[in-house]
């Protein structure tokens, strides 16, 4: 997917400026998001444990202390790899399906590129899957990789895409997903439903970042909300429950919260300082 170009990495996470020339000033949705507790050390044990029975150097290094302790190193950092080979694959896909949608607006894009991308990665079956449902859904884009912003809270973001579905205006988000035993695609995490929201819940939307120029969101008038699993071989839409999305703004805004004392945590220095010993005790030692 396109960079935006008011999206900072920072110490605070990924924040947005209002203008190419100001300083960042809010946490991006993912951001916020983020702040939410992960429950991954079963799946980190798993994949160090997993990598190293794997290994192929594992049996010549039976008996060298040396090449085990490689060996376990290679393995510690398997689940990051893992991470950051599937956030790669993520964007691969995430650009092509936004050249999908600028191609359908008439827009400068780079199709083939991304096409022939993803085919050198062994990844084009994710660009088949998602061409069929595109055309099986008839999707009618509006605004591929919006950047929005909301001031009351305080966060900004860039929305995959908003689109006409069926008559309906739908804020929608694509997450590339793996395919289960079974040959369909993983289920989507429940979080989804905050990314979406706080989408809806956008006060403003970007028109042009160099002069810093924006205009009210548009499309947050009860749009449908659907988050897009997009795998090798099916795509699978499904919809945010409307009964429960004031109850995941909610948490979203507690987690923005969080976010900001966090960050006035940070900003305070340091959290603990070193003790000297009693100046009697000097006296006494010399």
């Amino acid at each position: 997917m396109t960079d935006p170009l008011l999206a900072h990495a920072t110490e605070y996470g990924r924040m947005y400026a209002r203008s190419t020339t100001e300083q960042f000033s809010v946490p991006s949705i993912t951001t916020v998001i983020g702040q939410q507790p992960h429950g991954l050390d079963g799946w980190f044990g798993y994949m160090g444990a997993s990598s190293l029975a794997k290994d192929p150097l594992l049996a010549d290094s039976l008996g060298s202390p040396a090449k085990i302790r490689q060996a376990v190193n290679r393995a510690s950092k398997a689940a990051e790899l893992y991470r950051d080979e599937a956030a790669k694959r993520g964007d691969r896909v995430h650009n092509y399906c936004e050249q999908v949608a600028l191609r359908a607006l008439g827009r400068p894009h780079a199709m083939k590129e991304t096409r022939e991308a993803l085919a050198a990665n062994g990844e084009e079956a994710f660009a088949l899957r998602f061409d069929e449902w595109w055309e099986l859904y008839d999707v009618e884009p509006i605004a591929p990789e919006i950047t929005v912003w909301n001031k009351s809270v305080g966060y900004a973001g860039t929305l995959d895409l908003v689109a006409r579905i069926n008559g309906r205006i739908c804020v929608i988000d694509y997450k590339t997903k793996g395919t289960t035993r079974d040959g369909t695609v993983k289920p989507l995490d429940d979080k989804v439903v905050m990314q979406l929201v706080a989408g809806m819940k956008a006060e403003e939307s970007l028109v042009d970042a160099v002069a810093g120029e924006w205009e009210p969101w548009k499309y947050g008038e009860a749009p449908l909300l659907l988050a897009v699993a997009i795998g090798e071989t099916e795509v699978r839409p499904v919809r945010a429950n409307p009964d429960v999305l004031k109850h995941h703004w909610w948490k979203f805004c507690a987690l923005r919260r969080v976010w900001e004392l966090s960050a006035d945590t940070l900003a305070a220095g340091s959290a603990l300082l070193p003790v000297a010993p009693p100046v009697s005790t000097q006296v006494r030692s010399a």
